[in-house]
């Protein structure tokens, strides 16, 4: 393909395409990035970078950017399941913290790096088509607001545009692991709610989390089975309070506080998709979407885009086969993410623990390690295979 302009072209510029975008461009590839929207601008988003996402940013030298932001940093997180609450730290020795800035300064950041880098960035440009010759992508069509069509050429066009990817719908990827929308959730932000902690509230039926960001405002966000979405949508708020009356002590503290901004509503369907082809990829929530309940899916993008770009880099440059290196891609995004989207679908059904599960938690409280265990399961930091090992649970149980 000698008459392609660039390596890559990236359709998305949000947390999967800008950091992929970056990432080749440092590397040295000719790439596009497009979006049809302009930024800053928000997105329906839990916005939560757990300490693995975090130390994406610092590993590509951002992470000191969001923190300028006035985005404060997370060290604690606490889960509260009515008799028991467990507390721990979620992160690592290097990377020690989360944080939840808001979509519209933590986008921006990651867009303006990717122009930074020499990646050519177009805001507000809609993709019309993905164009395909003799069964391979081999670019895009589409056009400027209020401009004449463009055609551009890549050696690969990678799908970042979300779930409702434009690039999927016009490649086909197969589905695997498909689950549909299990919890339906709203979510808005508070001033006079403090807290230092992400704070999750798990109830039968019934679940919501707090987390801080930007401007001393809390994100908070509560939910129920998707099953319920018509009984409720005409009166969120209302639900939202009986939700959060669930817990006398959180109740007494939103009482007092004052919401800022509109609720906003979301619900997913849950899959994996195969993330290549011929000239194509997928990356982010265009190849994989699971339940916003563990607010996985910053994190998921970093770590995804990290990992597309070192595939990319191995067959650009000639060192491995194309097929071989998105293969790779496509092993190693699994491996990585089935358990935890596995983990996810459990908690988004929103059934009590089993009672295995609560012997074991209860040992878990009555231990500083163990504590600190479960927060790094659920931050990502520890896998669920990893955490669940017969060796590692008896050595946690024993520590308690």
């Amino acid at each position: 393909m000698t008459d392609t302009t660039y390596d890559v072209i990236v359709v998305g510029a949000r947390c999967a395409g800008s950091p992929l975008a970056m990432l080749l461009a440092r590397k040295g590839y000719r790439t596009l990035l497009v979006d049809r929207a302009t930024f800053p601008s928000d997105t329906v988003s839990t916005h939560v970078i757990h300490p693995p996402g975090a130390a994406a940013l610092s590993r590509w030298g951002l992470l000191d950017r969001v923190a300028a932001t006035g985005c404060p940093p997370v060290g604690r997180y606490s889960f509260d399941f009515g008799p028991l609450t467990l507390a721990g730290a979620p992160g690592s020795a290097d990377s020690p913290y989360a944080y939840a800035p808001r979509r519209t300064l933590l986008d921006k950041i990651l867009v303006d790096a990717a122009a930074e880098a020499g990646a050519e960035v177009r805001e507000g440009f809609s993709v019309e088509e993905v164009t395909v010759e003799d069964g391979r992508v081999t670019g895009i069509r589409g056009h400027d607001r209020g401009g004449a069509p463009i055609t551009e050429r890549a050696r690969v066009v990678v799908g970042a545009d979300g779930r409702n990817s434009v690039v999927a719908k016009t490649v086909g990827p197969s589905a695997y692991e498909e689950h549909p929308p299990l919890t339906v959730g709203y979510y808005s932000y508070w001033s006079n709610l403090p807290t230092d902690t992400f704070e999750a509230y798990s109830r039968p039926g019934r679940g919501w989390a707090v987390c801080p960001t930007n401007d001393d405002l809390t994100l908070v966000i509560g939910g129920w089975p998707h099953a319920e979405l018509a009984d409720h949508r005409d009166d969120v708020e209302a639900t939202l309070m009986e939700t959060f009356a669930l817990s006398p002590a959180f109740a007494e503290r939103i009482r007092d506080a004052k919401r800022e901004e509109r609720i906003v509503g979301m619900s997913v369907p849950n899959y994996f998709r195969t993330p290549w082809g011929p000239g194509w990829a997928l990356v982010g929530d265009a190849g994989y979407n699971r339940d916003f309940i563990t607010a996985q899916g910053i994190t998921d993008a970093f770590l995804d885009a990290e990992s597309l770009a070192a595939a990319l880099d191995e067959t650009l440059d000639g060192a491995t086969p194309y097929d071989e290196a998105l293969a790779g891609y496509q092993t190693r995004r699994d491996t990585r993410a089935m358990p935890v989207y596995q983990m996810t679908l459990g908690i988004a059904s929103l059934q009590p623990p089993d009672e295995q599960t609560v012997q074991l938690m209860s040992a878990l409280a009555g231990s500083r390690e163990g504590q600190d265990a479960f927060a790094r399961l659920n931050s990502g930091v520890t896998s669920p295979p990893e955490f669940f090992a017969p060796e590692n649970v008896g050595r946690l149980l024993g520590g308690a």
